[in-house]
Order: structure tokens, then C-alpha cells, then sequence
């Protein structure tokens, strides 16, 4: 009953802002409403001062249980343009964004991966790994995406839209070399993630890491007491020094963990706080996508190597 009364309050949502689509023209800039704060950057990188850009989800929230409120419909009704990850990531807003899509183009970034380079759901064969900004090379694909949906957009700037495109790319490419530098920093037996929830697969693949997750790819799965003692076995067993913490999730489910390893004589800390399905706070290094990924790599290493 709550599911159809949350539906049907977003449908009357929708019919009273549609007449409000693009009010920001008059701007001469492109109003243009992302779901997270890592596409949020993309566009500000290539759009520059062409576009006007709102995030729903910002520090600290997570996509996967995210619900979206009447002035988040607004935003989404006011954009010319919305993109978003997919992939299942905005898991509670697929409806809202499907019926947008019928106004004005809602574009998925996600789904510009070739299909034979997306991760599958260890739990659940059918679905995929939605975090793919976790492996650069794999993000530049979302990059390219924004870039052409811009340009088809607003044809005029495309040269703009394409210049920007060419020198973020390059930013990427220093990003990659220096993740790759730091992390041979770490010995290979040590190269083991252990996180609150598996948000960190294309990382491990990208990086050569074994990942652990106390949840599955989402956190609306749940985990027990069981999922908890077979965590600490392995860390127990593999002599696991320490694990992470994410921003966006609660540390309740690490520190069980933590907590169980102690029961069993083994002392295991945590190697600090990572960003998973959220950036950092806006005006800061880790509110970018660059910056981000560098303090979760400064981070890891720290703590492994």
C-alpha cells in the first residue's frame, strides 16, 4: 500500500511540473539535473559555463535507497536534459525517471558500457554491477556519453562540448597513472578490500584487488549474523589487518565485523573512510570525481601497503 501511494503521489508530482520543463532557458544555459554527484561532475567538466547543473543525491546519500522528494521532481520536471547511472543503481526512482523520459531526453550512462565489460552480481546472475566509476577506464564511457547527448542537444556548442570532452579525458589519463603508481605501492598478498557493502568489484578488477562485502551491490540487501561470522573467518584466516569504512553507508555492519575478530584474538582496525556511492561535500577536493578517487586511493594504500 505505501509502494502504490509513493507512486501515485510522484504521478501527481509529475502532471503539476510538467508545464515547467527548460524554465531555465532564458538563462542561455542548459538546466540539466543528475541522480549522483559523480555524473553531476562530469557534466560541469564538459558543459562549463553552457550549463547549469543540480544533483539529487549529494554527501553521505545512498542511491540504492533513495526516495525522490517533491522538489526533486521539481528539478527533474525544470532540466532540459537528465542523466543518470541505470544499471539498477536508483533503484527506487526507475518509474519516476521512465515517465520523464517520455518528455525530454533522460539518458542512463551506465548503459553506454559495452555489455561484455559490465560485472555481474555475484548474488544475482541476472543483474549487473552498477559502480562502474570505480574503473576509469570504464567511466570514460559515461564521459562520452554526456559529451554526445550535449551535443545532440545543443548542436551550436558541440565543438565547446568536444574540446572540454579532449581535456577532461587527459585529467582521467594522469588520474589512471597515478592510481596505478601508488597502488604498486602495496605487496600483491596485501591487496585484499574488505567494505561495508560490494561496491568495489570494478576497482578490484581494475587494480588486481580481492573484494569483500559484508552486503551485496546493494544496500537494501541484508545481512546476518552468518554473513558477519564468515567475514571474520576469512579475515581471521587471511591475517587481515584492516578494513574500510564508506561514507554513505553506516559503520554498524564494520564494526560487528571488527568486533567479532577481536573474539577470536585477531585485531583488525579501520584503515579510514572510503567514498562509494557518494562524493564529498561541494567545494571541496573530495567533491569531485578526481578528488574523490584519489583520497579512497591515498587511502587504501596507506593502510595496506
Amino acid at each position: 500500500m505505501k509502494k502504490w501511494f509513493y507512486a501515485f503521489t510522484m504521478a501527481l508530482l509529475l502532471v503539476g511540473c510538467s508545464a515547467q520543463t527548460g524554465s531555465n532557458q532564458g538563462e542561455g544555459k542548459l538546466n540539466v539535473t543528475t541522480t549522483t554527484g559523480q555524473i553531476a561532475d562530469i557534466v560541469e567538466n564538459i558543459g562549463k559555463d553552457l550549463v547549469k547543473v543540480d544533483s539529487l543525491m549529494g554527501p553521505g546519500v545512498d542511491p540504492h535507497l533513495y526516495q525522490a522528494s517533491q522538489g526533486d521532481i521539481k528539478k527533474l520536471s525544470d532540466a532540459n536534459i537528465i542523466f543518470y547511472n541505470g544499471l539498477h543503481l536508483e533503484g527506487k526512482m526507475g518509474e519516476i525517471l521512465e515517465k520523464m523520459s517520455k518528455d525530454k531526453p533522460v539518458v542512463a550512462v551506465g548503459e553506454s558500457v559495452p555489455k561484455d565489460l559490465l560485472l555481474m552480481d555475484e548474488e544475482d546472475e541476472t543483474e549487473n554491477d552498477p559502480h562502474i566509476w570505480f574503473d576509469i577506464e570504464l567511466w570514460k564511457y559515461a564521459v562520452e556519453a554526456v559529451r554526445d547527448a550535449l551535443s545532440e542537444l545543443d548542436p551550436d556548442n558541440k565543438d565547446v562540448y568536444y574540446q572540454n570532452t579532449e581535456t577532461y579525458m587527459k585529467k582521467l589519463d594522469d588520474l589512471q597513472e597515478y592510481s596505478r603508481s601508488k597502488i604498486a605501492e602495496i605487496p600483491e598478498d596485501s591487496r585484499v578490500l574488505v567494505t561495508a557493502h560490494d561496491a568495489f568489484q570494478y576497482f578490484g578488477n581494475a587494480y588486481d584487488f580481492e573484494v569483500m562485502g559484508l552486503q551485496g551491490l546493494s544496500t537494501d540487501s541484508e545481512y546476518g549474523l552468518r554473513d558477519v561470522q564468515e567475514l571474520v573467518n576469512v579475515i581471521v584466516e587471511r591475517n587481515i589487518k584492516a578494513v574500510f569504512i564508506e561514507t554513505s553507508i553506516s559503520d554498524r555492519s564494520i564494526n560487528a565485523v571488527i568486533e567479532g575478530a577481536k573474539q577470536k584474538n585477531h585485531t583488525v582496525i579501520i584503515g579510514g573512510e572510503l567514498y562509494s556511492d557518494a562524493m564529498g561535500e561541494a567545494g571541496t577536493e573530495q567533491g569531485t570525481y578526481i578528488g574523490m578517487y584519489k583520497h579512497n586511493i591515498d587511502t587504501i594504500v596507506s593502510s595496506l601497503k
